[in-house]
């Protein structure tokens, strides 16, 4: 697996429906991101991902390319050891498989019973195991929230990727998986220093989380309670779910991830205007913010 300690601390994350339906684009922002400096990409979505990260991965030659995440409810394990197996021959270290449960409104939306969602992972990780092409515990990360997950995460896989964390999780996570797993979480950034503007995009993505009670119950755990989760998100909520501010607070508030215990940060860059598309613009800001 890749190296996290030589390859640079910080990533972008990417949701799966924000990529073109073209593959020389796909090629073309990895060659971007790489330029740019950036240490990895993250693809996000329950599947789908890999044949983007193929294309990347074939364009560049030191970017690392993992799926935060696959879904294990919807992609049999016999079909992601296979696709990982490929991906690896061709890109050996530079593929990390992301695995998580999802939440029950879309799996039970796709026809199937969201239960007992704990032991559902452990026996996909036993079939991933037994695969014709074994996934090694050392090439697959868990979408891990809560310290039975984040247990499952240390000692099944290279460690976790949790998603809509803050700082004070990333330390709690790092104290439930202990010092060598590995710990890359999620954080979404607002490059800019208008509260109002900053504040109503983070409100817009943050709403969608709110009605998941995986996050919820997580939130709940890191301090908030139901008035934080009024409309959008109180300020102190998405103040602390979506950094935004000067050059300098958003860098120290990202280092804030580092200093608690993660091994690379997963940056996902908002924009003001279509969080739909890949923000090119918003990545170049973030590189002189965060790599400068």
């Amino acid at each position: 697996m890749a190296d996290f300690d030589t390859m640079g601390k910080v990533g972008v994350w990417t949701s799966i429906r924000q990529w073109p339906s073209d593959p020389q684009a796909w090629a073309e922002v990895g060659t971007e991101l790489e330029q740019l400096g950036f240490a990895a990409l993250w693809i996000g979505g329950s599947s789908g991902q890999l044949q983007i990260i193929d294309a990347v991965l074939g364009a560049t030659s030191r970017l690392v390319a993992g799926t935060g995440i696959i879904q294990i409810w919807a992609n049999p394990a016999q079909e992601v050891a296979a696709a990982h197996h490929q991906l690896t021959t061709d890109h050996p270290g530079r593929f990390l498989l992301g695995l998580g449960v999802g939440h029950a409104p879309a799996v039970e939306a796709a026809g199937q019973t969201y239960r007992r969602p704990l032991e559902k992972l452990t026996s996909y990780l036993d079939e991933l195991d037994a695969a014709e092409h074994p996934v090694p515990a050392s090439e697959r990360v868990i979408a891990a929230l809560r310290p039975k997950a984040l247990a499952i995460a240390a000692a099944r896989a290279a460690g976790a990727h949790p998603y809509n964390v803050s700082p004070d999780h990333t330390a709690k996570a790092r104290a439930v998986m202990g010092p060598s797993a590995l710990l890359i979480p999620e954080q979404k950034v607002c490059i800019g220093t208008d509260a109002s503007t900053s504040r109503e995009v983070g409100r817009e993505t943050m709403a969608r989380y709110l009605r998941l009670p995986n996050y919820v119950n997580n939130l709940r755990e890191l301090g908030f309670d139901d008035t934080d989760f009024v409309d959008g998100g109180s300020d102190r909520f998405i103040d602390t779910m979506v950094l935004w501010g000067s050059a300098s607070v958003i860098s120290a508030r990202v280092r804030e991830h580092l200093d608690a215990g993660a091994d690379q940060v997963a940056v996902q860059v908002l924009t003001t205007t279509d969080n739909n598309v890949l923000p090119r613009h918003e990545w170049r800001e973030a590189a002189d913010v965060l790599l400068g």
